[in-house]
């Protein structure tokens, strides 16, 4: 019996026997020839040889295409993000280093200010120092009238002068004229003459004229003898600004309201009247 008489007769009989298509794709689109043999009919089933072009495997290569495609795509992107992440970096390195920059400077200028205004004030209180010896500088009658100030005064300082001091009225005299020799002089801290002074330097040289050695500074110098009140001062005596014992100026009181005093560098050393600057206190020492 044939081998097909088990198919029913309501299916078409197949014209086509089945064909076997061994198909193998290969990179290149080669060509595979299969011969395949199929029964026509029923009983007489004559060979038949065909030849069958196969497809080639473009879909594969299309695919590969497309992902090295995305995969070169995807590289570019990277590469550009990275890029872009650089320059971000950079740009942020560069503003880091320019806010360092701005901070040091401001920070600079801060110190500076900081200096400026200590220097100013150092400055203005050795300006309220000096205005105790500008004005008497202005009249060439100031020694005389010292000395006659301290002549009627003589004998009520007598019974606390110093030993070395024989002539009240002389020494006060002899003082004074020496503090008035200097105005004009520059001031330099630490100075003590003869062009160049300090309030404390300029103080102790002129009592050195009257045969008198004061403490070097200014704070030992505004407890050396005895403290006065500033309604009852005499020509020779020392003014001090501060508190005794810690005094940062002091001058030499000339008469007529107004003292000698070495103020600082800008003026050098004046004359000027109490009323400019008032001193905290006085003490005698002749």
């Amino acid at each position: 019996m044939s081998h097909t008489a088990h198919i029913p007769s309501h299916r078409k009989p197949r014209q086509r026997a089945s064909k076997s298509a061994l198909r193998a794709g290969v990179a290149g689109g080669f060509l595979s020839t299969i011969a395949v043999a199929g029964a026509a009919g029923p009983a007489q089933a004559e060979p038949v040889t065909q030849t069958i072009e196969m497809p080639t495997i473009a879909s594969g290569f299309s695919a590969a295409a497309a992902a090295s495609a995305q995969a070169t795509q995807q590289l570019a992107l990277d590469m550009e993000r990275q890029a872009d992440q650089d320059a971000a970096a950079e740009k942020a390195a560069k503003t880091a280093k320019k806010a360092h920059a701005e901070a040091v400077r401001k920070d600079e200028a801060k110190k500076k200010a900081e200096a400026a205004a200590k220097a100013r004030a150092e400055a203005e209180a050795k300006e309220r120092a000096e205005r105790a010896s500008r004005t008497a500088e202005r009249t060439t009658l100031s020694a005389s009238t010292g000395g006659s100030g301290s002549s009627s005064s003589g004998s009520s300082a007598s019974a606390s002068a110093p030993s070395s001091s024989s002539n009240v009225s002389g020494s006060a005299a002899s003082i004074v004229a020496f503090a008035k020799a200097q105005v004009g002089d520059a001031y330099i801290p630490g100075g003590t003459g003869p062009n160049a002074w300090d309030c404390s330097g300029l103080v102790q040289a002129a009592y050195r004229t009257a045969g008198i050695d004061l403490p070097r500074v200014s704070q030992a110098q505004s407890t050396y003898g005895t403290q006065v009140s500033l309604d009852n001062l005499q020509p020779g005596d020392i003014l001090y600004w501060g508190s005794a014992g810690s005094a940062y100026h002091v001058a030499i009181y000339v008469g007529g309201g107004q003292f000698v005093g070495a103020q600082n560098s800008g003026t050098g050393t004046v004359q000027r009247s109490m009323d400019y600057d008032r001193p905290t206190g006085a003490v005698r020492v002749l």
